[in-house]
């Protein structure tokens, strides 16, 4: 049997495994394991076993992963978002939705510190439910904001998507990072737009709060300073060529620490939190990794993505109508597999049609970009939706179904996003190649 039919099998295989329930790290490696076996025997595929798990688990460059982690749990645990979430309402609070934008703006600035998705909902509805129920918020409009605020969190730098994606694809983490920047805040606009719609049409779902004063605004500003300090530090200092990846992720998980401790909100009991939870999430990151990476090889010796490539690029059809299906595909993919696993089994697959030497030609720093704004689609769509599920655990009263219907108008505004990044391009690597 021919090389690249067993990788269609080995695909087919693998989805039938995916929706019995089983582990997607142990589902990659068992698919790239058998058939491996089958293609090269035992001893070949017995000796990717013995070599992978050590070159990919003690890479250096692996080690920004539970970095970036560790810098969001600072800054979990040091109650940043309060500060964040304070001064955002401060700005907007007083507009009709007011409240809603204010989430959307506190979780945009806790995303550039903290890279997770979860995270990033989890923390600001500690801080916003309360307060959305006292100003009497409807339910759906308070946990839709709050699990689509939350994707922000991987598409605003440092992403541990970004991260992942550049070491699948050997592309520059630093100007991916930069990528994120713009589509990032225009997302986030597009949300805060979307709640001024909605409550424009519909005052009692989100009413107007107390204006605050400009001395006010400005005061709380003083919470706000230290995400602006790390962000420019990390960022900046990783694209200007003052420290590699890795020592930025250092850099900014040391200084979110310091800055929790000087703080006084920083104790015994929050640093081991902060140790455990970043060591369970790494733990399950490398796992995952590590069966993408034999599935890697097995996919490499059935030259399957270079056929695929190569037969996509010959349709007499345009890339576009191609883009199109992919997205369909990953939104489809959303509704059914964890995000994290979705981007380590598709990549490997997908990155040479769309932008291999033989593929479609897209630029492969945008491509990242829009696969982790379709992949945050799938945060918040069912019945995977992660995020809802979090908000869910936090709002019990709020019936789940609520929920999807609030966070209806933030995927639409998500599709927008996307026409809108497809139709130019340039608004994605204008800050990558203003630096390059």
């Amino acid at each position: 049997m021919e090389p690249v039919i067993i990788g269609y099998i080995g695909i087919g295989v693998l989805i039938l495994l995916l929706f019995s329930g089983l582990h997607i790290g142990i589902t990659m490696g068992l698919i790239g394991f058998a058939g491996l076996a089958y293609l090269v025997g035992w001893e070949g595929a017995l000796g990717i076993l013995n070599t992978v798990p050590y070159s990919s688990w003690s890479s250096f460059d692996l080690s920004v992963v539970p970095l970036f982690i560790l810098m969001g749990e600072f800054c979990f645990r040091g109650n940043l978002s309060k500060d964040l979430f304070a001064s955002a309402y401060k700005f907007l609070g007083s507009l009709k939705g007011g409240l809603a934008m204010a989430t959307i703006g506190a979780c945009g600035a806790f995303a550039a510190v903290s890279g997770s998705s979860v995270a990033t909902a989890a923390t600001m509805a500690t801080v916003v439910l309360p307060e959305m129920k006292k100003y009497r918020y409807n339910d759906g409009l308070a946990t839709g904001t709050l699990a689509a605020g939350g994707t922000l969190g991987i598409l605003i730098p440092p992403s541990i998507y970004l991260i992942i994606y550049g070491m699948l694809t050997e592309q520059s983490i630093g100007e991916l990072f930069l990528a994120g920047i713009i589509p990032g805040i225009f997302q986030a606009l597009l949300f805060i737009a979307v709640i001024g719609f909605i409550c424009y049409r519909n005052p009692s779902l989100g009413p107007a709060g107390p204006r605050a004063s400009w001395k006010d605004k400005i005061t709380s500003l003083k919470g706000v300073w230290i995400v602006v300090l790390l962000f420019l530090l990390v960022i900046g200092g990783i694209n200007l060529g003052w420290f590699s990846p890795t020592e930025g992720a250092g850099i900014g998980a040391a200084g979110a620490f310091l800055f929790a401790l000087a703080r006084r909100r920083m104790g015994k009991t929050q640093i081991k939190d902060s140790l455990v939870e970043t060591i369970k999430t790494s733990g399950m990151i490398f796992f995952i990794l590590l069966g993408a990476m034999i599935l890697g090889y097995f996919f490499a010796v059935t030259r399957l993505p270079n056929e695929i490539s190569t037969a996509v690029a010959s349709l007499n059809v345009s890339p576009y109508l191609i883009w199109f299906i992919i997205v369909l595909i990953y939104l489809f993919l959303g509704c059914v597999m964890d995000s994290m696993a979705m981007i380590l089994l598709t990549v490997p697959i997908l990155y040479p049609v769309m932008c291999g030497p033989s593929g479609l030609g897209f630029d492969p720093i945008w491509f990242g970009i829009m696969i982790v704004i379709i992949i945050e689609m799938g945060l918040i769509t069912p019945p995977v939706g992660i995020n809802v599920f979090v908000i869910k655990g936090m709002a019990q009263t709020v019936p789940t179904t609520t929920i999807f219907r609030g966070i209806l108008p933030f995927v639409l505004m998500m599709i927008i996003e996307i026409v809108i990044l497809t139709a130019i391009p340039g608004i994605v690597t204008w800050l990558p190649d203003l630096l390059r």
